[in-house]
């Protein structure tokens, strides 16, 4: 009953409505997760800042309506592109595969691709300054997953689905768009997982599977911040020379440039990264 309300409700409003009523939703169901994970399960006591509260929230509506918007073009000239340049049978090949091995190989290829955007991020100090944006919380929680600036989230997501829309393993149509879609969806879910203040360890898959402790210390203010570039598969990092997982998890999160100039003003500036209790 209450499933047909809501699908009574959501078929009378405008797109754009809906779109941002389910993020309402989505939301919901993400704090009545979270929250109390959070809670009994925190790697460290927290105190999120109301103000920086506000901002996640704003960056987690924009953050979930921005791609949409932008990417439809440039990802169906990659298509064509894929069509004019690629053998057909290539093309035919991907698109005839059943729909289980289809998206396990789309997620492996998407994940190399967004591994390489991600680390380009770093890498180049152009981008850096819009990836900074999601660098520079100084606490952990899964709302740090979709801060992210406009610009370094359109690049990072085209990085991870040009290649699944070069060699035909997205296109358009329901089937070509189910492809894309879970890529991102099972990216986005688990992205809030691994940015979120538990402390749980899940130690005979860390070399297989990103975990929070992993993409902490990839938060941290130290030179790891360069390190554990992957989003779901460590063995990347372990391929390309960036993997780093120790036992403890990092003390400080932010970025070294952002404590340099507290220290500038005679602000508190970035301490030593000590191990903290790796539980």
């Amino acid at each position: 009953m209450a499933m047909s309300l809501l699908q009574s409700i959501l078929s009378h409003l405008p797109g754009f409505a809906t779109d941002v009523l389910r993020l309402c939703l989505w939301l919901v169901l993400l704090t009545a997760l979270f929250a109390p994970l959070e809670r009994w399960f925190a790697v460290r006591e927290q105190k999120l800042d109301k103000r920086a509260l506000a901002q996640d929230l704003g960056f987690y509506f924009l953050s979930s309506l921005t791609p949409a918007l932008v990417m439809g073009f440039p990802l169906a000239m990659i298509a064509e592109l894929g069509r004019a340049l690629l053998p057909a049978g290539l093309l035919q090949a991907s698109a005839s595969l059943p729909l289980l091995p289809r998206l396990s190989l789309a997620f492996v290829v998407g994940e190399v691709g967004f591994y390489w955007g991600h680390r380009l991020s770093h890498e180049i100090p152009w981008l850096w300054r819009f990836h900074a944006v999601h660098h520079r919380p100084q606490q952990m929680y899964y709302l740090v997953n979709t801060r992210a600036h406009p610009v370094d989230l359109v690049l990072t997501r085209l990085f991870g689905l040009t290649p699944l829309y070069l060699f035909g393993l997205a296109g358009p149509g329901a089937a070509g768009m189910a492809t894309p879609v879970a890529v991102i969806l099972i990216g986005t879910v688990w992205g809030f997982f691994i940015h979120s203040n538990v402390r749980f360890r899940f130690r005979p898959l860390e070399w297989v599977l990103a975990t929070p402790v992993f993409h902490h210390w990839h938060h941290s203010r130290v030179d790891h911040i360069n390190r554990n570039y992957a989003s779901t598969f460590p063995l990347l990092d372990r391929l390309f020379g960036t993997y780093y997982l120790p036992q403890a998890w990092p003390a400080d999160y932010g970025v070294a440039e952002d404590a340099r100039q507290e220290d500038a003003v005679g602000q508190p500036g970035v301490k030593a990264a000590k191990a903290v209790d790796a539980r």
